[in-house]
């Protein structure tokens, strides 16, 4: 057993730095003691004893026989500055290889710092160096990157100051979509990854077979030849017959039909909001568009609450309320960070955001938004008319130029979206909704779902669907259906419009697109 705390120890916060007497021997704390860079910068008081981890940024070295090393953790954008003289055990020896990239835990004494931009550092006490880093080969060095340069580095770019930002912003952007909803009563809800209902109607889903995969491969770590597929565990699973049935190509698959990885957990969501009350679901989802643009992925992560009970004019202000909450909450908690997107990425980002804080989400009509299009004195690169879907260039020019804050576009033509939204008494339009934000352009997209079953299997009719396949879906519409709603908000698209990021392969840890799959 090892030696027992005392009770202050105990009763001391986590990550709390301890004072102890001058002569007193400094003790290595646990690693579940030990406090963040971020906490020590805010909180941490000259005197106070502390053991901290990090990567190196920096090392200046002086004639004076000691160095500076700027070290981070990544909890914050600020660095740490350690002190390190002579006298500290193994110097001569260790800051040799205290390098840019390499990581360190120093323990010391926090000091007054001379400095104007920091209010303590460290005097070193110990010095270790947990992992190198060749100074020569290490691609993050004290300079300018590209974004283009970082996307090929990816699993070492959180460690800039753009990256680490991000990973900071994302995270807070993810526990505020969970606060809104638990808050709100709404239930959290896993829906399928691997599905075989296309819920947007458009056939663009990546495919999930089996079917002639690993048959003959080698499996090199058993050293012998496998019959069939091999799991995740690296056993081999038996074949399946890769011979199509001449009823059903997919009958000898592994579901026993075609599936794909979803699109959306919509269908799903309805499901359960019709049993349980309001529900969200929050996970991955996939398109297989080959679109190489700064506004698509071909994975992403979606929230898509759905409502019981609600109409369009619900669904549109609890949206308008989902997006202010975020916005306010990461201008809150991640100061430092906005500050530095502020300055070095987009100069006018929270000058966005405060607006979009102070201004109600204006509500136009699709055919009003037409009309106001067309009739501006300027020519498109996308000319559009009533019945097309509109383009970046339009929605940005009615949120930038025309109205100057967010609006909520509604009531489009039913030729433009999926069989599952409500149609509209004039047969033309169905219930649908759109929100735009300066910036970004549309940032949500929802609808009230179609609740009655006639118009639900006709719409299927018409785009083609057939409704066996969505037996399970149109069964909602025959016990006990009800009005509801919902809307999907695309993490990475909200992570845009706060960051002010241009280019959406950059607000994911790994981008994935037409011939990327790396890392």
């Amino acid at each position: 057993m090892g030696p027992k705390r005392s009770p202050d120890y105990h009763s001391r916060p986590a990550g709390m730095a301890v004072s102890v007497p001058l002569h007193t021997r400094l003790v290595f704390m646990s690693a579940l003691d030990r406090p963040r860079i971020a906490k020590l910068l805010k909180d941490g008081q000259p005197g106070a004893a502390v053991d901290v981890s990090g990567w190196v940024r920096t090392r200046r070295d002086s004639k004076q026989a000691f160095s500076f090393i700027e070290l981070n953790d990544g909890s914050c954008m600020a660095n740490l500055q350690v002190v390190v003289d002579a006298n500290v055990p193994g110097y001569a020896e260790a800051i040799k290889q205290v390098t840019t990239g390499a990581s360190i835990r120093v323990t010391g004494e926090l000091t007054a710092s001379p400095g104007a931009k920091q209010r303590v550092e460290l005097q070193a006490k110990t010095l270790t160096v947990l992992g190198t880093a060749d100074a020569v080969k290490y691609p993050l060095q004290k300079k300018g990157h590209s974004f283009e340069f970082l996307r090929e580095i990816a699993h070492l770019r959180a460690r800039t100051n753009t990256f680490g930002a991000i990973a900071r912003v994302r995270n807070c952007v993810c526990d505020s979509i969970h606060r809104f909803f638990q808050s709100r009563g709404f239930l959290y809800v896993h829906t399928p990854i691997i599905t075989t209902s296309d819920c947007e109607g458009a056939g663009e889903m990546f495919q999930v077979t089996t079917l002639g995969v690993g048959r003959g491969t080698r499996d090199e770590g058993l050293g012998k030849e496998t019959s069939g597929p091999v799991t995740a565990a690296g056993a081999a699973t038996p074949s399946l017959d890769p011979r199509p049935s001449s009823l059903d190509p997919y009958a000898n698959d592994f579901f026993g039909k075609k599936a794909s990885l979803t699109v959306s957990g919509q269908l799903e969501g309805e499901t359960f909001a019709c049993a349980v009350g309001p529900v969200y679901t929050f996970g991955p989802t996939f398109r297989a568009e080959n679109s190489n643009t700064t506004r698509h992925l071909a994975e992403f992560w979606m929230i898509e609450p759905e409502m019981p009970f609600y109409e369009l004019p619900d669904n549109m202000q609890l949206a308008e309320e989902f997006i202010k909450t975020i916005v306010r909450d990461v201008l809150e908690r991640c100061p430092e960070d906005m500050a530095f997107f502020n300055e070095r990425i987009d100069k006018n980002v929270l000058a966005t955001l405060n607006h979009i804080l102070e201004k109600d989400f204006r509500r136009v009509s699709y055919t009003e938004a037409i009309e106001i299009v067309t009739q501006a004195d300027r020519k498109w690169e996308y000319p559009v008319k009533w019945g097309d879907n509109m383009q970046a260039e339009h929605e940005r020019f009615l949120t930038e130029e025309h109205f100057k804050q967010p609006i909520i576009v509604y009531d489009y033509p039913r030729t433009l979206k999926p069989f599952y939204m409500k149609c509209n008494a004039d047969g033309k339009t169905v219930r649908a909704m759109d929100v735009l934000v300066p910036g970004v352009g549309e940032i949500i997209g929802g609808s009230q779902r179609e609740e009655q079953l006639d118009v639900l299997l006709q719409r299927m009719e018409e785009c083609d669907l057939n409704p066996e396949e969505y037996w399970w879906y149109v069964d909602l519409r025959r016990y006990g259906t009800v009005p509801h709603s919902g809307f999907g908000l695309g993490l990475e698209r909200i992570l845009l419009l706060v960051t002010g990021m241009q280019n959406i392969r950059d607000v994911i840890p790994y981008p994935r697109f037409p011939k990327s799959a790396e890392f």
